[in-house]
């Protein structure tokens, strides 16, 4: 506990930093300007600004990136209080109550208590994340490449049967990026490989380029396709943004309960901030001494899942730093930007570049209270924000992409894969097929067949080694468990449907 203690110091020092304080400032404050943006959500954003940060303090770029993270998951509540439409998918608990609320002219409170509850939470998932983070760098120290090889296959299932409609639909987006990643010149052989004749693809399609093409540029198309001249109702704050003595006392054991619920299934290889947030509500809905307000603006039904939505911000880094596995679209994106700099998340992360992880955990803390100060006294702003045109916002958002790209590698193929893969993007959109699979898949693809590879040249081809260690046989279990449940749960329920 000492060490770790010493270490956050370490990382506060660094974090302290007059331009580390900027990077974060200007994280949380893009993050919260796009958290209230319906539609453009944190991994939309760091996918952007990925281009144009390749050449800047990596320490820096991804302290930004994880204000962004921790300020979108805070600004999504602002447009599901005020018009009833979440700027993430994990904000959709807050709207229940939340929008009730502002109807009520009780729209203050309800921003407050999601401000405050999203700052207690925050403080508590990122102590968690500080102490829990270093156990599972010392676990992760003993694994074998067959071992890496199975929390692999274990991360592929888990990613596939937590995003999308359907398992089914989830293992196709993640064979789509799997495929992706075996383009360019295998590091073991020296041979090209699927490369076409063309010299740009022989180092393999850029993440960045297949990030911004599929969350940017897809997205605008969809959102393009799908447009209609109507715009959303906004409720005005009326009164005063302050809470009451009774908000105090309603609100601060569903934050905390909230906290306890989001960081733990964050942390989670299949968790993410959706479960959580449902959860507590759930919870709260049931512990709340006034169940007849739920449905008409309960304020507890607001704390309790804003606590958790935030709590599982800083549970999805736990396996994102430890182990180089992303449980989230925005996760994703991020272990993009750490791999953009040389940088591969893991246990050797935190033995090579220790001052980088430090840093990176303790601007959480910073970020957090900046947050708290941000979001209240600037809450016009924000509302403001709601009224952009969507033509304008996306239009932007196309030339931004574009420029981007064309800063990060001046190159007409890599102009093409923008196009192609963001018509993919806008294609996979339209039928329902997750995103986030593609990206984790030519990201960690590579990463499992150089384990495989590896441990199948130590063993001199023998297969057996990929289930000799008792870690590769329970991650193997939890996998084939992970990815078995949805099908058996779904035949459940169809023949519980038949009987009735």
């Amino acid at each position: 506990m000492f060490e770790t203690f010493a270490a956050l110091g370490n990382g506060f020092a660094l974090a302290l930093q007059p331009d580390k304080l900027l990077f974060a400032l200007v994280g949380v404050f893009l993050g919260t300007a796009v958290g209230v943006l319906p539609g453009i959500g944190p991994a939309l954003t760091v996918a952007l600004l990925l281009p144009i940060t390749f050449k800047l303090d990596p320490t820096g770029s991804l302290i930004m990136f994880a204000g962004i993270y921790y300020g979108g998951m805070y600004g999504g509540s602002t447009t599901a209080i005020l018009i009833n439409t979440p700027g993430e998918s994990a904000s959709m608990a807050t709207a229940l109550e939340g929008n009730k609320m502002a109807k009520a002219g009780r729209g203050g409170p309800a921003l407050a208590t999601a401000a405050i509850g999203s700052f207690v939470a925050g403080l508590i998932a990122t102590i968690g994340l500080a102490f829990l983070a270093p156990s599972l760098v010392e676990l992760a120290i003993s694994f074998t490449a067959a071992d890496y090889f199975a929390l692999m296959v274990l991360a592929f299932v888990t990613v596939s049967a937590t995003f999308g409609a359907s398992p089914l639909r989830g293992l196709t987006s993640l064979f789509i990026g799997l495929s992706l990643g075996i383009i360019g010149i295998d590091k073991l052989t020296g041979q090209q490989r699927l490369v076409f004749g063309i010299p740009d693809l022989s180092d393999g399609v850029e993440v960045t380029t297949l990030a911004v093409a599929l969350f940017a540029v897809g997205e605008a198309l969809f959102v393009a396709s799908r447009h209609k001249a109507v715009t959303e109702k906004i409720e005005a704050v009326r009164g005063s943004l302050w809470m009451t003595k009774e908000d105090w006392k309603r609100s601060w054991k569903p934050w905390l309960r909230g906290a306890l619920l989001g960081f733990p299934i964050g942390a989670l290889p299949a968790g993410g901030a959706e479960i959580p947030t449902f959860l507590s509500y759930s919870l709260e809905k049931r512990l709340c001494k006034k169940p007849d307000e739920f449905g008409n603006g309960a304020i507890e039904g607001v704390a309790g899942p804003e606590a958790a939505n935030n709590a599982s911000a800083a549970g999805t880094l736990v396996p994102l730093l430890t182990l180089g596995l992303p449980t989230s679209a925005t996760a994703a994106i991020m272990l993009a930007g750490f791999q953009q700099y040389g940088l591969n998340p893991g246990p050797l992360l935190f033995a090579e570049k220790p001052d980088l992880v430090w840093g990176l955990i303790a601007s959480l803390f910073i970020a957090n209270a900046m947050l708290l100060v941000l979001n209240l006294p600037l809450v016009g702003l924000w509302v403001r924000l709601l009224t952009i045109p969507q033509p304008w916002l996306y239009g932007g958002i196309m030339v931004f992409a574009t420029m981007g790209t064309i800063a990060a590698k001046p190159s007409v193929v890599e102009l093409g894969m923008l196009l192609v893969f963001g018509g993919m993007g806008f294609l996979m959109r339209r039928f329902d097929y997750p995103i986030a699979p593609v990206v984790i898949g030519l990201i960690l693809g590579p990463l499992a067949e150089t384990q495989l590879r590896r441990a199948l040249t130590i063993s001199l081809g023998d297969l057996s080694v990929l289930v000799k260690s008792p870690i590769s046989i329970g991650l193997y279990v939890v996998a084939a468990i992970a990815l078995l449940a949805p099908f058996v749960l779904t035949r459940l329920r169809d023949l519980g449907a038949d009987e009735d």
